[in-house]
């Protein structure tokens, strides 16, 4: 972090708990909500320092991994990630049973929120032209059909799918539109997950944590270094996962429990009032901080 005050740590931790709110369900992405915040290059930046300290302390260079060190912004991501790990904790239990009561209307309140964040992100594209559109479409039809997959629960999984679940979902969680819980599901290894951090169980948390260290490491070199050389056509792709992840979220018939759709029935007035109000709430909240923003 360039400046550690505490209102800036806050503010960290803010963001942090919102990412860690996001990847808690099935279909929606942190990295979608660090997109929208404005810190997805930052923190992907930080992921890439962070994964290089690593793969020097692998290779046996101690001298050169603590000189890398000095790259990774640790306060910054140190308060992130508290953010996150706060968010899962405290709402795990409790959106696991909303999505279980109420799973049309948190579909549509999930809806709509990706919907206007999709606006927000087009917009830091800065070249919108016609070969980007193409690769946002082309992007959106696969993610479509891919999260149109879902297997059945994994009954009694050993420790190293919970290792192989932490490397995939978490390559998930950093791309916008690519939910890693959604990939859990596909793997089926999403109760299994959650049940950890409901229960508590230390040994096997540890091991899926460990599988997300590895997957991270792995992904993020590449992904700082399109960024870097593609930037546009990048997050084109990217706006593109986002629009292909709303497949996961319409509500009907079961919300995000199915990957099926159907015509809207049954409820069908509040959940698209709450769709509607979450995608304005989101434009309108992005706007009033980009006047701040530009206002100082």
């Amino acid at each position: 972090m360039r400046r550690n005050a505490p209102s800036q740590v806050l503010a960290q931790l803010g963001r942090g708990f919102l990412m860690g709110s996001a990847d808690v369900v099935p279909g929606v992405s942190g990295g979608t909500v660090a997109l929208v915040l404005g810190i997805y290059e930052r923190l992907v930046a930080n992921i890439r320092a962070g994964a290089s300290v690593l793969g020097k302390a692998v290779r046996g260079q101690p001298r050169a991994a603590l000189g890398q060190l000095a790259h990774v912004e640790w306060v910054w991501v140190v308060a992130l990630l508290a953010g996150v790990g706060l968010a899962v904790a405290t709402l795990a239990h409790t959106i696991e049973t909303l999505l279980e009561e109420q799973p049309v209307r948190m579909a549509a309140l999930f809806f709509g929120l990706i919907t206007g964040s999709v606006a927000i992100a087009w917009r830091l594209v800065r070249r919108r032209d016609a070969f980007r559109v193409v690769v946002a479409a082309v992007t959106a039809v696969g993610a479509f059909f891919v999260l149109g997959l879902q297997s059945g629960p994994v009954e009694d999984p050993t420790w190293w799918m919970f290792l192989l679940a932490g490397a995939v979902a978490i390559c998930a969680m950093i791309l916008p539109g690519v939910s890693g819980s959604f990939l859990l599901l596909m793997l089926g290894m999403y109760d299994s997950v959650l049940g950890l951090v409901t229960d508590r169980e230390v040994v096997l948390l540890a091991v899926f944590l460990v599988g997300c260290v590895v997957g991270l490491a792995l992904f993020s070199t590449s992904l700082h270094w399109a960024l870097a050389h593609h930037h546009d056509t990048v997050l084109a792709a990217m706006v593109g996962l986002m629009v292909g992840s709303l497949r996961v979220l319409w509500p009907w018939p079961d919300g995000t429990d199915s990957p099926e759709l159907s015509a809207p029935s049954g409820d069908v007035v509040v959940p698209i009032l709450i769709a509607v109000v979450a995608s304005g709430v989101v434009l309108a909240v992005t706007s009033v901080a980009e006047r701040r923003s530009g206002a100082r």
